[in-house]
C-alpha cells in the first residue's frame, strides 16, 4: 500500500483560520469607545453644565490600549484629590473575575464670556457698565480670578493703569471696604465639592475680592483668604 501523501492546508484556510483568531482575540479585549462614552457620562454629572460654546475632551485614550473585557461591571467615579476648574480625572474600574481600573482625563475645551475694558482705564477710575463689554476667549488662555460678568464690576475701582481690551480680574480691581481688622468673620473653604464654614477673626483691613489675613478661631492658626463680603472670607487653598 502507497503511503498516504501528507495534507496540504490551503492558504486561503490558512488567512481565514488566522482572521478567526484574530477575531476572538479582539472579542477578549475592552471596548475603548465604551469606557470613553463612560468617563464622560460621568464627568457631565461633576462639571457644570456646558454652554453653547464648549465641549468635552475625553482622554487621550490609547487606541492600542490592552485591557482584558470586563465581564462584570464598570464603575466610573471622581478620581480623588484637589479638584481644577475645568478638569475632572475620572476613575474606570471593572468589577468581575479579573479585575482591571484606570484614570480618564476630562476636560472641558471652548469659549467663555469673559468682562473685558471697553476703552483704557487709569489707576483710580471707579468703572461703570460704559467702561465694560464682553468677549468670547478661549478658556485655557484666561488669566487666573477673570470675571466672567461685567455686573461684578461695575463701582470698583481700577487698582493700576488698565489697557483696552484687558480682561479683567480681581487683582486689577479694588472695592469698598469690606472688612476691618478685629472684626469678626465667617471662613469659607470649599474642597472637593464641599463647603465649611468656621469663626474667624481679621488680622488686617481688607477690600472686596482682596486678600487678607485671618485667624481661624477653632485652631487658632492664620491662613489667608479673600473678602467676598463684609461678613464672608474665602479661604485660599495653595
Amino acid at each position: 500500500m502507497r503511503p498516504q501523501a501528507p495534507r496540504i492546508r490551503r492558504p486561503g484556510c490558512l488567512i481565514g483560520l488566522l482572521a478567526l483568531l484574530g477575531q476572538a482575540q479582539a472579542a477578549d479585549l475592552q471596548d475603548i469607545p465604551r469606557l470613553e462614552a463612560l468617563a464622560r457620562s460621568a464627568a457631565e454629572r461633576e462639571l457644570p453644565a456646558l454652554t453653547e460654546h464648549e465641549r468635552l475632551v475625553v482622554g487621550p485614550l490609547q487606541p492600542r490600549l490592552q485591557l482584558d473585557a470586563c465581564d462584570g461591571f464598570i464603575h466610573a467615579s471622581v478620581a480623588p484629590g484637589l479638584r481644577v476648574p475645568g478638569r475632572v480625572l475620572i476613575e474606570l474600574r471593572c468589577e468581575s473575575r479579573r479585575p482591571w481600573h484606570l484614570y480618564v482625563p476630562v476636560r472641558v475645551t471652548g469659549t467663555v464670556s469673559v468682562a473685558v475694558a471697553a476703552h483704557a482705564l487709569v489707576t483710580g477710575s471707579v468703572l461703570t457698565a460704559q467702561d465694560l463689554r464682553t468677549e468670547q476667549h478661549d478658556r485655557s488662555e484666561l488669566p487666573p480670578g477673570y470675571l466672567d460678568d461685567p455686573a461684578i464690576a461695575v463701582g470698583l475701582t481700577a487698582s493700576r493703569g488698565i489697557a483696552g481690551g484687558a480682561i479683567l480680574t480681581n487683582q486689577l480691581l479694588l472695592g469698598r471696604k469690606a472688612v476691618e481688622r478685629g472684626q469678626s468673620v465667617t471662613l469659607l473653604a470649599r474642597l472637593d465639592g464641599m463647603s465649611v464654614r468656621m469663626a474667624g477673626r481679621a488680622l488686617s483691613d481688607g477690600l472686596i475680592n482682596q486678600r487678607i489675613k485671618v485667624e481661624n478661631l477653632s485652631s487658632g492658626k492664620i491662613v489667608e483668604g479673600i473678602a467676598r463680603s463684609e461678613q464672608i472670607v474665602e479661604i485660599i487653598f495653595q
